[in-house]
């Protein structure tokens, strides 16, 4: 499906209610990245309804042990457009049979994407149609190509306006979970850090206790080129592959488990609750500068 407006031509594929391309006009510049496989083949995933990996890859959910897949499985299942216009679209993916099989709970997860001027609005809506609470953290992953295709990430600064210093923990590969004990600083100068592939030589930057309301990806001479308006998430993460072209910026509410948890999905940190009849409601906004 096509979204457009004078400034931004936007694609969304009912698979997985993906984001797939956001053109500038203004520049006839394609900002998100083309998921070419050599180096990561999606473009912006839905994360439900865990974001990144549980630990030891179950879930226990009322007692009984569920496996999952990282990042969850709403990336991989056929939405329906549900209502659309010339700048806006939601996507909706309501629970089945399959999805039971690895998360019992009944939802309606609807994914709404609305053009103003130069921004993107994604909007996520979790919705409880059953007589018991649910449970779930849901996350965003848009990567962001670089705009040269001669360019790499030495060309790139990241920008968390009116930060000085900022904390990050990382997974641990032998446990494939986050170690919190081990936290990590983000030197800042005027708010901006490098970006290079040293930055990423240790998977994703995971910030948590909502530290910035906002990110950009900005050219070496400071020019803002992409950015984020995050405010409220609980975590974010940053990441890319070693010599790939882009910069993911993920908004997370809730990440993956910490190194040995093991208790009830309802007493994981940050994770979202919606009871019988209500409804979850959260958004974030790419900028195209």
């Amino acid at each position: 499906m096509i979204l457009e407006n004078e400034r931004l031509r936007v694609e969304v594929s009912e698979m997985g209610a993906e984001l797939i391309r956001i053109c500038d006009k203004k520049r006839d510049t394609d900002v998100l990245w083309e998921g070419d496989p050599t180096y990561w083949k999606r473009h912006s995933p839905i994360l439900f309804p865990n974001v990144g990996k549980t630990y030891k890859n179950t879930v226990l959910i009322h007692g009984i042990q569920y496996p999952t897949s990282q990042h969850g499985f709403a990336r991989d299942c056929a939405f329906q457009c549900i209502r659309s216009s010339a700048a806006s679209a939601s996507f909706l993916l309501a629970s089945g049979e399959e999805t039971r099989e690895v998360y019992p709970f009944e939802f309606e997860l609807v994914i709404t994407y609305t053009l103003e001027k130069n921004e993107v609005k994604v909007s996520w809506e979790v919705r409880n149609p059953s007589e018991e609470t649910i449970f779930f953290t849901i996350g965003g992953h848009p990567a962001f190509r670089f705009a040269q295709k001669e360019e790499c990430k030495a060309d790139y600064l990241l920008k968390f306006p009116g930060k000085e210093k900022l904390q990050y923990v990382l997974i641990d590969p032998s446990e494939a979970a986050v170690d919190p004990q081990k936290v990590y600083g983000l030197n800042l100068e005027d708010g901006y850090c490098p970006v290079t592939e040293k930055l990423f030589e240790h998977d994703a930057l995971i910030f948590d206790g909502g530290q910035f309301d906002e990110v950009w990806l900005c050219r070496k001479d400071k020019t803002p080129y992409v950015g984020m308006k995050c405010k409220g998430f609980p975590s974010f993460g940053i990441w890319s592959v070693k010599d790939a072209p882009f910069v993911c910026l993920e908004p997370w509410m809730g990440r993956a488990d910490d190194i040995g948890f093991d208790r009830e999905l309802s007493e994981k940190p940050n994770v979202n609750r919606v009871d019988a009849g209500g409804c979850f409601e959260k958004e974030y906004v790419i900028v195209v500068a």
